[in-house]
């Protein structure tokens, strides 16, 4: 699914051409340009407006291939090398082992669900506004993987012992790591840092009027190309949300009932927060649709929707009129 967002250059872009394009005349005979950029940090960007964050999560399966016994599988089978493999649960049923797998799926949700991509690897985009609340969390998110992973060894030797017993020859012990190899095959790491701005050099000395024109053009096609690519983000979740919201209201009394589940409702609360902290560049059409979805939700409930026809009615006609309203999709 594609986006199509129409370019918009920001109050901030705007500044700095001007600035750019009203060189003086004795600049220009000169040949050779001192430009000051002027103060532009009351106006809001992409960088002054969020940070860079970085996390990254890591846990061992404790599963291994036995090729030997794969190779016994397929032999025993006349089956072709390769078409079947023997993968050990090393613990077999460990629930120690399973808590920690399903909260690294729970971090990784959460990090994702509140930041914005920024490039195809690597760090994430995180507004300014979320910054505390994201550093809370993850700092919290660090002390329960620890305490899970003092749980898992704990219980390490007693499950390995039990393992030898339940994979019977399968069982090697070489492929057990120590406790110390254990622990570290689980880390949980987290950074931020400011997002580098070209216009900081607020001094171009020595640069020519031409010279100067093309720093600034490709300062402002860098900055325009992340705005589109965070924004896309913004408008693409709003989106996934109001055909979620649509679809699960979408039912008639005499119907069968669908249900309505509360994160649903916290979804569309989230994404009206998300409007307002991503509007950095004052966009008349993304106000206009925060607007619409308070108006939508403001004190509705899921049992008020569950219970009231008409309710359901007026909010699934308020979801496909913000759907339609919403920067064209190719699917």
């Amino acid at each position: 699914m594609c986006l199509h967002i129409e370019g918009k250059i920001s109050n901030y872009e705007l500044t700095l051409r001007e600035s750019v394009n009203n060189l003086t005349e004795r600049d220009k005979m000169n040949n050779i340009v001192n430009l000051e950029i002027p103060n532009l940090d009351h106006i809001p960007t992409v960088a002054s407006s969020g940070v860079l964050v970085f996390m990254n999560i890591s846990q061992a399966t404790l599963r291994k291939k036995d090729k030997q016994a794969s190779e016994q599988i397929t032999a025993s089978n006349n089956a072709d090398i390769g078409v079947a493999s023997v993968n050990k649960k090393l613990l077999g049923n460990c629930a120690e082992l399973d808590a920690i797998q399903t909260f690294v799926g729970v971090v990784r949700r959460w990090h994702l669900s509140v930041t914005q991509p920024w490039a195809d690897k690597g760090p994430r985009y995180l507004f300014t506004a979320r910054y505390p609340d994201w550093m809370n969390k993850m700092t919290g998110y660090k002390q329960e993987m620890a305490r899970l992973v003092d749980e898992l060894e704990l219980v390490y030797n007693w499950k390995v012992m039990q393992a030898q017993a339940s994979l019977g020859s399968l069982f090697d012990r070489k492929d057990y790591p120590s406790i110390e190899e254990l622990r570290s095959k689980f880390s949980l790491e987290f950074s931020s840092e400011m997002i580098a701005d070209g216009t900081q050099q607020r001094h171009y000395s020595g640069l020519t009027e031409e010279q100067i024109k093309k720093v600034c053009a490709s300062q402002i096609e860098h900055t325009s190309k992340k705005y589109d690519f965070i924004i896309g983000d913004v408008w693409k979740r709003v989106h996934k949300m109001c055909v979620r919201v649509a679809d699960r209201i979408d039912y008639k009394a005499h119907e069968k009932t669908k249900r309505i589940y509360d994160s649903m409702m916290q979804d569309a609360l989230d994404m009206i927060d998300l409007l307002k902290i991503s509007n950095i560049n004052q966009d008349p059409e993304m106000d206009r649709v925060t607007r619409r979805l308070l108006a939508t939700f403001n004190g509705v409930t899921k049992e008020a929707l569950q219970k009231d026809e008409k309710l359901r009615t007026q909010t699934k006609k308020s979801m496909d009129d913000v759907i339609k309203s919403l920067p064209s999709f190719d699917m």
